[in-house]
């Protein structure tokens, strides 16, 4: 998803928080919002990994303490033998979409 439409559902995310919070908006409607907003993270190749952790201007060992995984885990996963998953799989979507600084 590229930026400008991540910024829209943000933006239009924002909007029907504020329209919950003076109650022009039940909790059932925004629960089905959030969830209609969630992104799908889809897969990271190993280059794309790579890439981003190049881009962020940090080695291997700062990445894995940044994203808490081993570093053999980020070893593995920029040489493809292994693909991250769960959290760690959401850090990388959220690193790569707001910025390393999100996480430090």
């Amino acid at each position: 998803m590229d930026k400008t439409r991540l910024r829209l559902l943000s933006a239009a995310h924002e909007m029907a928080k504020d329209l919950h919070a003076v109650g022009a908006m039940d909790i059932v409607t925004m629960r089905e919002f959030d969830a209609h907003c969630l992104l799908h993270i889809g897969k990271f190749s190993a280059t794309k990994i790579k890439q981003l952790r190049k881009d962020a201007g940090v080695s291997q060992p700062v990445f894995a303490k940044i994203i808490n995984v081993n570093v053999a885990t980020i070893k593995q996963w920029e040489r493809g033998e292994r693909t991250p998953s769960g959290a760690a799989l959401k850090l990388l979507f959220i690193i790569k979409n707001k910025g390393i600084e999100v996480a430090l």
